[in-house]
């Protein structure tokens, strides 16, 4: 059967943006549950467990992106101050990320961070998701062959940091025996 150029370009569910956005979608959830137990004093076990995921996954995102993502979409697409605008957000998030990971839930401000963190990533994910990855994809970048690096990157990232992808998070071997990055 013979691939569309869509295909070719990279439109599965296994693409680099589609992967991104998985990533999102993953840290999203992570943040409703944070704001599920903001009122519950006898979470903070179950809050610092969390807030952790967050800033472990969004250190892991952010890196991925600024080293193989934002480089090819910059080369790719007509539009450099969308690209310039994530970078300066990424830094703002990996400042609040610093502050999150020396505090405590009980300290002071420690919710209202990670409220503010939220609040960056859902303006930050809104104009990636609205913007940049539309321009990408019209732009005909192979999103297949990115998505297979960003996806290796981010193993490479997990087992520095010492952790276990989530079992959907497995890339299954191909009967080549190279790597597919099917969820």
């Amino acid at each position: 059967m013979e691939k569309t150029k869509q295909q070719s370009a990279g439109s599965g569910k296994n693409d680099a943006i589609s992967l991104l956005m998985q990533d999102h979608k993953a840290v999203k959830k992570l943040f409703k549950e944070f704001e599920s137990l903001k009122d519950d004093e006898d979470s903070d076990d179950q809050k610092a467990e969390i807030v952790q995921q967050i800033c472990t996954q969004l250190t892991i995102h952010a890196q991925i992106e600024e080293e193989i993502f934002y480089p090819a979409a910059r080369e790719a697409i007509d539009d450099g101050d969308v690209i310039d605008e994530a970078e300066v957000e990424h830094a703002g998030v990996k400042e609040l990320i610093t502050q999150l990971e020396s505090m405590q839930p009980g300290d002071d401000q420690y919710d209202a961070k990670v409220t503010v963190l939220s609040e960056y990533i859902k303006h930050h994910v809104g104009e990636e998701e609205g913007q940049m990855f539309p321009q990408v994809r019209k732009a005909k970048v192979d999103l297949q062959a990115l998505g297979e690096a960003l996806q290796e990157r981010k193993e490479e990232l997990m087992a520095e940091m010492d952790i276990m992808p989530e079992p959907h998070e497995i890339p299954a071997k191909s009967p080549s025996g190279r790597r597919s990055i099917s969820k």
